[in-house]
């Protein structure tokens, strides 16, 4: 129901239900790369939550403990992934992170396996980093800032599959969420079969509307204004 659709529909189909400006996530988040000729950086999808928060614990190895098994440790036991056994095809990673601190939780390696286990993209309102890299393997990725630090001595999981806050939008497990040039819009699931038809018919009058135009400028027809199959 949401394959086509464009981060403007559906929040014009928010306010036909009655919900205007609901899910407009801060456009401070935004697209960390984006594809203008095939659009790769576009994505509509479910959402899985994950939050982290800051933590008290040691940010440095015990007095002649080994950094890499400190380190191998606080993935395993405190900052964990624990939320990639529930990704399916269609996912979206929505990651509560600490904004304030200056910490690369998502890098290009754990971004790439998440795609491979069928995450469609990923939206977090603090940072990532490896971000040229993660652009050259054409993740899609929305964030509030570039980052640098590891997660170990910086964050903690606090919990997995629970209602988060991005960029001042409540988002919820199962929620959808699409996100393009515009930015990202969170949709409520109680409502998201409604919120579509209404965008869907926004669209296909939208395509109508600018082929007219291409066709009066002599403009060969894009993927913008085709009807989709």
């Amino acid at each position: 129901m949401y394959k086509n659709l464009r981060v403007a529909d559906v929040s014009d189909g928010l306010d036909m239900v009655g919900l205007p400006g609901t899910g407009l996530v801060d456009p401070e988040i935004h697209a960390s790369w984006t594809d203008p000729e095939d659009f790769s950086h576009v994505f509509r999808g479910i959402a899985i939550t994950v939050r982290y928060v800051p933590t008290h614990r040691p940010d440095r190895p015990a007095p002649g403990e080994d950094f890499s098994k400190w380190e191998s440790n606080a993935y395993s036991s405190v900052t964990t992934e624990a939320f990639t056994s529930l990704i399916r095809p269609g996912s979206v990673i929505v990651i509560d992170d600490v904004e304030e601190k200056d910490i690369g939780s998502i890098g290009s390696n754990n971004i790439l396996n998440w795609y491979r286990l069928g995450a469609v993209g990923v939206v977090t309102d603090a940072g990532a980093r490896d971000t040229d890299e993660v652009g050259l393997e054409g993740v899609p990725l929305y964030l509030r800032k570039k980052g640098r630090g590891i997660r170990p001595g910086r964050n903690e999981i606090e919990s997995v599959n629970r209602p988060v806050s991005i960029g001042g939008v409540l988002v919820c497990p199962g929620d959808v969420v699409v996100a393009d040039g515009d930015g990202v819009v969170v949709v409520p699931r109680a409502v998201a079969e409604q919120v579509a038809k209404y965008a869907n018919e926004i669209l296909a009058n939208d395509k109508i509307g600018r082929r007219g135009l291409y066709e009066k400028l002599g403009r060969p027809l894009d993927k913008t204004v085709k009807e989709q199959p």
